[in-house]
């Protein structure tokens, strides 16, 4: 198991970053506010999960290691793979899942790209012995509220992708009317989402 990757971030994309590694490019599939954390030429530590497939080696990086556990113990619940797992993630905090799984918060798992309300019930039900309690006074939904806002997220990511200052101003604004639509329906938007979109706008721009 390879349980952390640490040295130079060589790239970032909407959902990867490479850090070099020995002289070597370690592919790693990152939440969008550990993206906006990364900045390119600078060191970076990202705790680690490789998932083995028959046709694939992935790994996926977090900012700590309860993120990674988090992360791993989501994927015993039926239905949920690496994917769906770092959606949750992406949305809320290690914290605020489990105070939102020992509280049968069903509203907070809907939050989430892919669940549903039936979905929601059953993942209450086979989570709830599993991510264990509350370790602060974590409320579900506090990625958003601890991380700085979807706009500065995005930014951010950006501006580490190498765009200038303005022209990540200009790509904010110009998809703030598709987040101000999610959060109308009592959605969240997502980063991952915002971010392909403002880099289709600044593609059309330059």
């Amino acid at each position: 198991m390879i349980a952390f990757v640490s040295g130079p971030v060589a790239a970032v994309a909407p959902d990867t970053a490479v850090i070099e590694v020995g002289g070597v490019g370690m592919a790693v599939q990152c939440t969008p506010a550990t993206l906006a954390g990364l900045r390119v030429g600078r060191q970076a530590r990202l705790a680690t999960s490789l998932v083995v497939r028959e046709d694939s080696l992935t790994l996926y990086g977090f900012a700590d290691d309860d993120e990674r556990q988090a992360f791993e113990l989501l994927q015993t619940a039926s239905g949920v793979g690496p994917r769906l797992a770092q959606a949750m993630l992406a949305v809320h905090s290690p914290d605020a899942l489990r105070l939102a799984v020992s509280t049968g918060d069903e509203k907070a798992l809907t939050a989430v790209p892919g669940i549903g309300k039936k979905g929601a019930q059953r993942l209450l039900l086979e989570l709830k012995d599993r991510l264990g309690e509350p370790l602060g006074s974590a409320v579900p939904g506090a990625r958003s509220a601890a991380a700085p806002g979807w706009s500065d997220q995005l930014h951010t990511a950006l501006v580490g992708l190498g765009y200038a200052t303005r022209e990540a101003d200009e790509a904010v604004a110009a998809v703030t009317p598709r987040a101000e639509e999610t959060m109308a329906a009592g959605g969240t938007p997502q980063v991952a989402q915002l971010l392909r979109a403002a880099l289709q706008t600044l593609n059309r721009t330059r």
